[in-house]
């Protein structure tokens, strides 16, 4: 046996001796299996799959075969019956076909062409040009990294830039935006578990997408980080590590026409409609098929109250398959000529990119499976009942961030901290805070943000490994330079962020407070440390 194989086993026998006691603490067994896993095994599916297993086998009083049986009958036939869990998969898969589609038609290249050969300082040209590539391939942190890291690696070396700060730059956008965006790879997943984390508390019948819309504003770490970003390229807020290698880069620049790399980026028949076309539909199919799919009475005429309305009733799982269907062929339609050109097929680079999903969508069957274990095993209840007295509502928004801060951090997935944390939050927060819609949307925001923290410096996070691949740098010098960034954007978040909300302040209140605070930080490091001023 090897060692993974040893722990794996190690963890199953303590369960089928843990499942001879009868206290109700052991419903929790499951998420700590998970955690465990997932730090040792440095993967989130089956760190999640064996905290399931664990799971049943409480269930079954530690018998192997009706833990089998119930693995299959109570955890995972359920999950995939379901209908809106089967359309949110296909959705995840189509969208993964959707960003491949638009990474070979190379429109992104042709945009990216247009803005750099433009008169200007092409250093700062290449930074906001990885900014704002990232924010426009909102729908898919992963495809983010990979394709801005890719087509600026070159150039960046030849105007000085350090790949270290074109892998923060890559890596920090990429994760942030797609967590807070509407239409992305991740927001299927993140609805999921909203959803779970109802079920998990017995509600039944929610809609999740105006949860995760009230969530946005308050998804501080996110916005706070993305704002460093802008910040640290506008004012070129270079310390520690980060200025060190900027010193060697602008050292090692070369001195030739740095735009001539670009050549080799361009592609036949590309150009900006293959990006923006498909990007309009899927953005534009969204919000027409929610407001049409849930609205009530007449259609017409349009009014705040309807919308509202509409984006809390509407099946999102359903709409969510249609507006990414309807995109992929519009996609198709106008990148067709530049893939073929490449000698692609559509099919081909279709099916590419759905490939590419097949393991975060085994990654979402895990989540389910282990969700619904810890519902079986009344986790939610066990843990409100044990925190209810004893933890303050005012924190536990800023509780619930450090904690998904420590789990995303030493397991280094977003996506398996989300799968973990949420289910037992949202339960908590009913218990604790019943009937405050506010405080529910705090908590929802404080797990995606506590998720997206490890996501970007955890040196276990594929998220950080691709970024660093992308840009040709090696991770470990990526994650310690863009770590004290991470540990700046988290402390505002929670100081002016999280804290302060869960006390009674608005969350657009705490956003400008933080971001008051990011706009004075290159004042207060040029005065406390000598930062870079190129």
């Amino acid at each position: 046996m090897n060692p993974r194989q040893k722990i794996a086993a190690v963890l199953i026998v303590t369960s089928i001796g843990l499942s001879q006691w009868n206290a109700s603490a052991l419903s929790l067994w499951p998420s700590i299996v998970a955690l465990l896993s997932v730090v040792l095994f440095r993967s989130a599916l089956g760190g999640l799959f064996l905290g399931a297993v664990c799971g049943v086998i409480l269930m079954s009083n530690g018998n192997p075969i009706d833990a089998f049986t119930s693995f299959f009958s109570q955890v995972l036939l359920p999950a995939l019956s379901s209908e809106w869990n089967i359309s949110v998969l296909i959705f995840t898969l189509l969208l993964g076909g959707f960003a491949a589609i638009l990474e070979k038609g190379g429109g992104f290249d042709a945009i990216l062409e247009k803005w750099i050969r433009q008169s200007g300082k092409l250093r700062k040209k290449v930074q906001w040009s990885a900014f704002f590539i990232g924010m426009l391939c909102f729908f898919d942190g992963l495809a983010s990294a990979l394709l801005t890291g890719r087509a600026l690696r070159p150039i960046a070396d030849r105007t000085g830039v350090s790949r270290a700060k074109l892998a923060y730059i890559v890596d920090s956008t990429g994760s942030a935006v797609a967590c807070v965006a509407i239409m992305s790879t991740w927001i299927a997943y993140q609805l999921s578990m909203i959803r779970e984390g109802y079920l998990t508390a017995g509600i039944e019948g929610t809609e999740p997408f105006l949860l995760f819309l009230s969530s946005i504003p308050r998804n501080f770490y996110c916005w706070f980080t993305l704002l460093l970003v802008f910040l640290t390229i506008r004012h070129s807020i270079d310390f520690g590590s980060m200025k060190t290698a900027e010193k060697m880069a602008s050292k090692e620049t070369d001195s030739s026409d740095p735009t001539k790399t670009l050549s080799n980026q361009s592609r036949k028949n590309a150009s900006c409609k293959g990006v923006t076309l498909p990007l309009v539909s899927l953005i534009g199919s969204l919000f027409i098929g929610l407001y049409w799919n849930g609205v009530s009475g007449d259609v017409w005429p349009l009014s705040i109250d309807k919308f509202k309305q509409a984006y809390g009733d509407a099946q999102s799982n359903l709409v969510l398959l249609y507006s990414s269907t309807f995109a992929c062929f519009i996609a198709m339609l106008a990148n067709k000529k530049a893939i073929i050109a490449k000698k692609l097929s559509l099919a081909q680079v279709f099916g590419e990119g759905v490939s590419r999903f097949l393991y975060p969508s085994l990654v979402l069957i895990a989540a389910w499976c282990l969700s619904g274990t810890l519902r079986e095993l009344g986790a939610s209840t066990f843990l409100s009942q044990a925190l209810s007295g004893t933890l303050s509502p005012a924190l536990l928004p800023v509780s619930v961030f450090f904690l998904g801060v420590l789990i995303s951090f030493t397991t280094g997935t977003s996506w398996g901290t989300m799968g973990v944390l949420m289910p037992l939050s949202i339960p908590v927060c009913i218990s604790i805070a019943p009937g405050s819609d506010a405080m529910m949307a705090s908590v929802v925001a404080a797990v995606f943000s506590g998720a997206v923290f490890g996501d970007h410096c955890s040196p276990l996070s594929d998220t950080t490994i691709i970024s660093s691949i992308a840009c040709e740098i090696n991770p470990y010098d990526h994650f310690r330079t863009q770590l004290p960034y991470a540990l700046l954007a988290a402390s505002v978040a929670a100081l002016a962020g999280f804290i302060p909300m869960g006390y009674g302040l608005s969350p657009w209140l705490c956003l400008l407070l933080g971001s008051i605070i990011l706009f004075l930080t290159p004042i207060v490091l040029k005065k406390s440390f000598p930062v870079s001023s190129s």
